[in-house]
């Protein structure tokens, strides 16, 4: 498949004294995904938004200028030459000013990320050194980028049989976690919950594979969208969603869940054999029973004659 037309950025990886034009394209497809527009219901037209200033109206976009509100109704205004002047030289080249272990990055830092693919013939072969180094090296280079007008932290990585580029967040981004899990109780956990749990968890253990899941919500939303157009426009609500089961108070010991999660295939050590279900039970008693004669079909009933 050949990539997008249009590539979000160009310009050069480097590597000390290496430079490697690149084209960067978006990794994310967003194509498929349905979107909705605002409809006034009465007339069927489409929502159009102005952009209006309290009594002037409408007003056009050489108009409009960038203000920082610095006080409760107080603002610095700023023009676009102003932003353009602060446009430093490195907005078209990636400096690997780093390099950090594959695994020592936290995921939640990595953001955005995009394919970069050699820019001309002559790119192809630093390209690929650098391709090779990381891999070898199991690193991933870190510098800044410089893109639609922002500055990002950028990791440069091996990614199948290229090179991506993968924006990370900078450290005041992200909210810090005690805030939210210093009140989560502590104290010594059950060993044997452990290891129920642990043993649960190597069972299902696999190689990630992004194709064994769904995004239900947008298979729904197309699913709603075709009847819809099927019927003309109609109203559609058969399809609810069912509501969660009410269990009450008859909820499992975390204990029971795990062991009876494991003994689905496996009898756990010092736990007696699970009774045979039910319906095998049955199936095992109708083959022992002896087998019963059949009845004499009936004779057919006679005709009456006609008067």
């Amino acid at each position: 498949m050949a990539p997008p037309a249009r590539p979000v950025w160009t310009g050069q990886i480097r590597l000390a004294l290496v430079a490697l034009p690149v084209k960067l394209y978006s990794a994310l497809d967003s194509k498929e995904k349905i979107s909705f527009n605002q409809i006034h219901e009465p007339s069927k037209q489409r929502i159009r938004y102005e952009k209006v200033a309290p009594g002037v109206g409408a007003v056009s976009n050489d108009e409009i200028v960038k203000g920082y509100e610095y006080t409760k109704g107080r603002y610095v205004l700023f023009s676009d030459e102003e932003f353009d002047a602060l446009r430093v030289d490195s907005k078209k080249t990636l400096d690997m000013i780093q390099f950090a272990p594959a695994d020592s990055i936290d995921p939640i830092y990595f953001d955005k990320p995009y394919y970069a693919l050699p820019d001309g013939k002559m790119a192809d072969e630093p390209y690929r050194v650098v391709c090779e180094a990381l891999k070898k090296t199991k690193t991933v280079g870190l510098g800044q980028i410089t893109m639609r007008g922002r500055s990002y932290i950028a990791a440069v990585k091996p990614y199948e049989g290229g090179l991506s580029v993968e924006t990370v967040h900078y450290a005041q981004e992200l909210r810090k976690a005690n805030a939210f899990f210093d009140e989560i109780p502590g104290g010594k956990l059950d060993k044997d919950l452990i290891d129920l749990a642990e043993e649960l968890i190597n069972r299902k253990k696999a190689k990630f594979d992004p194709n064994k899941f769904e995004d239900e919500y947008a298979i729904a939303i197309e699913r709603l969208v075709k009847k819809k157009i099927e019927r003309h426009g109609e109203l559609v609500l058969e399809d609810q969603e069912m509501p969660s089961n009410d269990y009450g108070d008859n909820v499992v010991s975390l204990v029971d869940a795990l062991k009876k999660s494991l003994a689905k295939k496996t009898k756990i050590v010092g736990e007696e054999e699970e009774e045979t279900p039910a319906p095998k039970r049955r199936a095992a008693a109708e083959r022992t029973k002896t087998p019963r004669a059949k009845a004499p079909a009936k004779a057919p009933a006679k005709k009456r004659a006609k008067k």
